[in-house]
This record gives C-alpha cells, structure tokens and sequence, in this order.
C-alpha cells in the first residue's frame, strides 16, 4: 500500500488505507478491542478512524497495519526550484 503526501490525492489515499485496514481487521476476525489492545491504540480511536472522523497520523495507522499484518510505505516528493 502506498500514502504519497503531495496533491489533493492525499486525503482520497487516507481513506482508501483505512477502508483496507478495516477490511483486513474483519477477514481476520479480529474485534476492534482485539486491535486495540494488540496495537496499544485507543478503542475510541479506532472506532473514530474506520466511522471516517477524526485524524489519524502515520504512526498511528502504521500500529494498526502491522497488527493486521500489512504494511504502509510513505513517500515524499521533492519538487525542483
């Protein structure tokens, strides 16, 4: 999975990672007190992130992908001039 950071495809991109995240969670059938507890995230976080509110940071879905057993790549652009 990959979260580039520049253009308006950031936030397209963010909810693309969650809606997988999730999907993943119930594949496996891991609750998402189960999740919590494994990743040291908030159960209140993580409800908030797959109803699509709140913000969560890189870090933040980083814990929950590894958890899940997925993997998150981030890549910065750099422009010339």
């Amino acid at each position: 999975m990959h979260l580039g950071l520049l253009g308006n495809d950031f936030f397209m991109q963010i909810e693309e990672i969650i809606t997988a995240l999730k999907q993943r969670r119930q594949t496996l059938a891991v609750t998402q007190e189960h999740l919590a507890e494994l990743s040291g995230v908030a159960l209140r976080t993580i409800k908030e992130i797959e109803r699509g509110q709140g913000n969560p940071t890189f870090t933040t879905l980083s814990k929950l992908a590894d958890v899940l057993g997925m993997e998150i790549k981030m890549e910065v652009k750099q422009t010339i001039g």
